[in-house]
């Protein structure tokens, strides 16, 4: 297999932490997205949208989209377990998984989108889009500070794919000056501790 990956990209992250977190290896290609290498036809014949991560299977064939590529690599690799150990654990993973990246992620994506020097050029760029993502990232936020206050993760007491999603999504809201208030104290706990974790930095 190969992990298609832009090492900055909110996306691809998830994937290298769920990997890290996993003890699995599997080659990387960098992709220079500001070249836009991901524009090629021979990367749109693995990913039409042009989008990362893509991961290559041996076969030639791949999967994109980073939800979809951990669901894969949680098949192949149930252990530790990342999205649920029974039928409904997996079900409220998946809950907060998606939870995290409509409400939170999305967000902070948009105002990266609409703000950034990267997507200048590339997209039109509207500044009451950024501003809008901006507040519902924030009312994201305190509700998920409010949910915290009684449990050490976002989908109950285990580490999880949606700490990933919402791990990420805030490292990223850090470039866009999105950083936890410091009035969510729950929040703030639970950024330190995934942030403390050896993969973190994956």
């Amino acid at each position: 297999m190969i992990l298609h990956d832009l090492t900055p990209g909110m996306h691809p992250r998830r994937v290298r932490i769920f990997l890290a977190e996993k003890g699995v290896t599997v080659e990387r290609r960098e992709v220079d997205a500001a070249g836009r290498a991901n524009a090629t036809p021979e990367f749109l014949r693995l990913n039409p949208l042009g989008r990362l991560p893509v991961l290559e299977l041996d076969d030639g064939s791949s999967i994109a989209e980073s939800l979809a590529i951990c669901r894969y690599l949680e098949a192949l690799h149930p252990q530790p377990p990342l999205m649920g150990r029974t039928p409904r654990e997996a079900a409220q993973v998946e809950m907060w998984t998606l939870r995290m990246d409509h409400e939170l992620s999305q967000p902070i994506g948009e105002v990266f989108s609409h703000t950034s020097e990267f997507y200048r050029g590339r997209i039109e760029q509207v500044p009451q889009v950024a501003d809008w993502a901006r507040a519902r990232a924030l009312r994201t936020m305190a509700w998920l500070d409010r949910e915290l206050a009684d449990r050490a993760h976002i989908a109950g007491d285990d580490y999880t794919m949606a700490d990933i999603v919402a791990q990420c999504a805030l490292v990223l809201g850090k470039a866009v000056a999105l950083r936890v208030p410091p009035e969510m104290p729950n929040l703030a706990r639970w950024f330190a501790a995934v942030s403390a974790r050896p993969t973190a930095r994956a």
